[in-house]
Formats: C-alpha cells, structure tokens, sequence
C-alpha cells in the first residue's frame, strides 16, 4: 500500500499456546508459471455490509479496507502512522485535534479528498438518528469543523484519551460525500465508493465479492489486478479450496488441519496472533440468566481449558478477563475453576436444583470451530442438568437477531467475539459492557448493567493519567467478572494458509488479510 505498511512481523503479548510458528513462505514446489491477474481469498462469512456506518464484523473489514481507508492506520506492531491523515496534533489540554488531510486523493468517483469530505463522513458517524453501532468510538465529539480545505478540527467536550486508536478503526471510513450526500440518516449503500488501493466491482450476494485495482490510487498501485473474496462457511470445504488452488488464501484453518497442509509443498501454514476474545453472553434481563448466581454456575460448567487442549489443540488460551493481555487496561482475574459440583451448588443456591432448558444459539464458520465449541458447551451443560437447545443461523442474520432492542430480544444465550482492534480497553469493555450500549444502537447485547462499571468506564475515557487509567481498568474488570454477563471463554490465535507461490499478504493481528501488497512468485 504505502511506505510505511511494510514494517516487520508483529510481537504482541497475547502468545499462541503450544504451536511452534512455521515459515510465513515455506519452500516447496510452486505452482505452475503463467501470468495470473486475480488473487482469491477464502473467508468464513459474508460481510454484513460494507457502508463503514453499517460495518460490524472482521470479514466487514477485511473486504472494506481494500476500498474504503480512514484517517489512520495500526501497524501490525500497534504502531498508529498516517494514512488519509498526514499529521496530527493536540492542544495543551488534549480538547482541540487538528488533523493535516492528505492532499492530491481522489475517491474512486473523481470526488476531491479534502477536509469537507472527510467532515461529512465523521458527521454522519457520530449522528445519532444514523444509529451507527460504533459511534461510541468518537462520542466525546462535541463539534467537527473544517479549518482549511485540507485541515480538519476535532473539538471534544472534554479529553478522551483514545481519540487516535480509535480514528485507527476500520469502521471510520471516509466514502466519497457524493455518496452520501442526501441519504436519509436511515439510508445505506452496498457499493462503498473510497480512496482505497481497489474499487469494488461486485457482490454476489451469498457467494462471492469482487474488487478490481485503482489504477489512480495515491500511494503503490497494487501488483494483482483482481481481488476475489468468496464466502465459505464450512471448515473443510476452505481446507479444499486452498489444497486444490481454487483459493490463493483462507482465513480460519481448523488446527487439526495444520499437520496436513504443512505436508503439503504448494501450501504455506501461517500461525498470527489475535486480539479476540470468544464469549457466550446471556440476556442478563431475562430470568433465569438475570441472577448472576445462575450465570456464575454455569462459567464453573464449562471445562475452557480442555475446549483449547482438544478443538484448539493448544493454539487459544483460556480467558483471564474480557480483553486480551495484549490489550492496555488487561487485568488478569480468571478464570472461573472448572467446578461441576460447584455449578450445581450454585444452581440448587438460585432455586434450579434440577436445571432447567435454554437455548444457545451460534454462529457457524464466522470463528474458527464455533459450531464444534458450542456442541461441546451444550454437553458440558448437560452434565450439570442444564438442557442447551443449539440454533445457528448465516452470519448476517445472526447478527440482525442479536442486535434486537431489550423488549423484543428472545435469545437466552448468543455466542460471538470480540477483537479489542484499538488496543485499548475502552473499545473492548465501553462498547461490550457499558449500560449505554445497548441494542439496538450499540453492541451490548445481553444488556448488562452496573452503574459502578459504567462510572469506572466514563472515567476512564477522560483520563489522560496512564497509571489512572490503568487502576480504573482494573476495578471494572474485576466487578465485571464478579457479575459473569458471558461465560467467558477463550482468547483465540490465528491460522490462515496460503499458496506457496503468493508473497506479501499482511496477516494483521487484528483479524484482516490484507492484499494490496501482494503479488504471484511465478
């Protein structure tokens, strides 16, 4: 893409259990010469939209940041560096951001890149009648002004300590103001017109995304013409794509696969790490899972280290906490002792002394082995007398249903994840845990509430004391462990694949494959 994206292989904290890390490009026989013009990408499930307001999933990001680009952009190693954004800067007390726009950008439209376009986008990201459920990320924005033709001003209510982390965030995508110009606030796009590397040529809806490159694009022009990303939910049918070539990459490789592809000269098995934590949280407004005695039992059913030592063999690690170690305010306060008999104690506490039924639903190929973690959850449950009816549903749907408002949500039980892509706490706990978060125009969608957690979170955005901060962090993750809104589960890893004979693909440690600098050895 530009200069700066090819700094080196990343070293974060959260380390991958028991795998020893393979060569990202293993030698071996290639595949056959010959010119070739498009790459092809296997993901696990279809992006839910790619109009960066409506955007809330990692395959959503990894399609759009090929087209859409954002202000600032996260190295592999954390590091921010400037991307449709020169520079930047603060007054002395961190109120006022000024931000230099790239000059010389066009959108794929033709439409100048300047201050006003990029202020038209972070206007109808913050308006609350457009309901985007990442809005939280620039939430102390009271106003945003135009300053120059290519300088833009942030002006806060007050400080918020994770302004340019968050400004890092694939969702705060600038499209070109044509597009948006006149939408009802309610109203949505499915073609994405950016500044990106590549333009987007088509979706065919449950099958497959098309980008082609840009040939005006501002920095490196890609080397592969054509960029296929098609959706394939089932593990073993991706393992195909790779192994026969009709995919030059997959995303998720179940770990029981790794020892086969690794045999195989014309595949490449690449081990990243992960910011994500998977979790199953409950409806905490609906009994019996709105008594925290009930929710801790059923934390103590749940065997997580033998989840990772058996489906993961060994490439997750038992969460400790709702974030990542990696991420700045982790807090190590787990996890829960794999208790049987003190889940059924404390069943027979809340008044369940035989159980009772629940539905978990899940999704299936979104996360590596999801629908094999959530079988093996309904049968740990089952040895503690609780009956866990499993239901799945496409990913999309799946995300329409858990994101229904408190009084027309159903669900007991819903398994997802969550990838702390800042870094920093405030995105991983704010946006999960915070009252204010609530579907349908946020992320909290078991409805937790402690007022004490919200208080510590809304503190903790305003601090600029980094120790401050951190002490904060502490005390709400603690409370939020106490309470047990999710069965907290695992921290995952990565593995992808790749054909032997593909260079410069950007595993990033936070879950996208990135593209725009790779080419065909041969």
């Amino acid at each position: 893409m530009h200069t700066s994206k090819r700094f080196g292989i990343v070293v974060l904290a959260l380390l991958i259990a028991a795998i020893a890390v393979t060569p990202l490009f293993a030698t071996g026989t290639q595949q056959a010469a010959g010119p070739r013009n498009t790459l092809t990408i296997a993901i696990g499930a279809e992006p839910e939209s790619l109009d960066p307001v409506r955007m809330t999933s990692a395959p959503a990001a990894t399609v759009g940041e090929h087209v859409v680009e954002r202000l600032i952009y996260m190295e592999e190693d954390g590091t921010l560096v400037p991307m449709l954004a020169t520079s930047w800067s603060a007054n002395a007390d961190s109120t006022v951001w000024t931000f230099q726009i790239r000059q010389g950008v066009t959108f794929h439209d033709g439409e100048p890149l300047n201050a006003q376009a990029v202020k038209a986008n972070l206007d109808r990201f913050v308006n609350p009648d457009v309901g985007a459920a990442y809005a939280f990320l620039l939430g102390s924005i009271r106003e945003i002004v135009a300053t120059g033709e290519y300088t833009l001003q942030l002006r806060l209510a007050q400080p918020f300590a994770p302004i340019l982390s968050h400004l890092s965030h694939s969702f705060i995508g600038i499209v070109s103001p044509r597009q948006i110009a006149g939408l009802a606030p309610r109203d949505t796009f499915e073609i994405p017109v950016g500044t990106g590397p590549y333009t987007m040529a088509s979706w065919n809806r449950g099958d497959s995304i098309r980008l082609t490159v840009n040939n005006n694009y501002w920095g490196n022009t890609p080397q592969i013409p054509n960029l296929v990303f098609n959706f394939i939910p089932e593990e073993s049918a991706r393992m195909v794509a790779i192994e026969t070539g009709e995919a030059d990459v997959v995303m998720a490789v179940p770990p029981q696969d790794v020892a086969r592809l690794q045999r195989d000269p014309n595949v490449d098995v690449v081990f990243q790490t992960s910011v994500r934590t998977i979790y199953i949280g409950f409806n905490n407004l609906k009994a019996p899972f709105d008594n925290p005695v009930v929710r801790r039992a059923l934390n103590h059913a749940i065997n997580k280290q033998l989840i990772v030592d058996t489906i993961f063999q060994g490439s997750a690690i038992v969460a400790d906490a709702p974030i990542v170690d990696a991420v700045f305010g982790h807090a190590s306060v787990g996890p829960y002792e794999y208790n049987p008999t003190r889940a059924r104690q404390l069943l027979a506490e809340a008044g369940f002394p035989n159980g009772f039924s629940m539905t978990l639903h899940h999704p299936t190929g979104r996360y590596p082995l999801d629908a094999t973690v959530a079988e093996a959850v309904q049968d740990m449950l089952r040895a503690v007398g609780i009956n866990a009816t499993l239901e799945t549903r496409e990913w999309s749907s799946y995300l329409s249903f858990t994101a229904q408002p408190p009084d027309q949500a159903q669900y007991d039980a819903y398994m997802l994840g969550w990838g702390t892509v800042t870094l920093d706490a405030d995105y991983g706990l704010f946006a999960l845990l915070h009252s204010r978060q609530w579907n349908p125009n946020g992320n909290n969608r078991g409805f937790y509430k402690n007022e004490r957690v919200d208080e510590l979170l809304d503190a903790a955005r305003v601090e600029t004391n980094t120790a401050r901060r951190r002490e904060m962090y502490a005390e709400a993750v603690q409370l939020i462990w106490d309470d047990a809104p999710w069965i907290f589960l695992y921290n995952g890893g990565q593995i992808n694949a790749v054909r032997s004979n593909v260079r410069g693909i950007i595993h990033h440690p936070l879950e996208n494959v990135s593209a725009w600098d790779a080419f065909f050895a041969n």
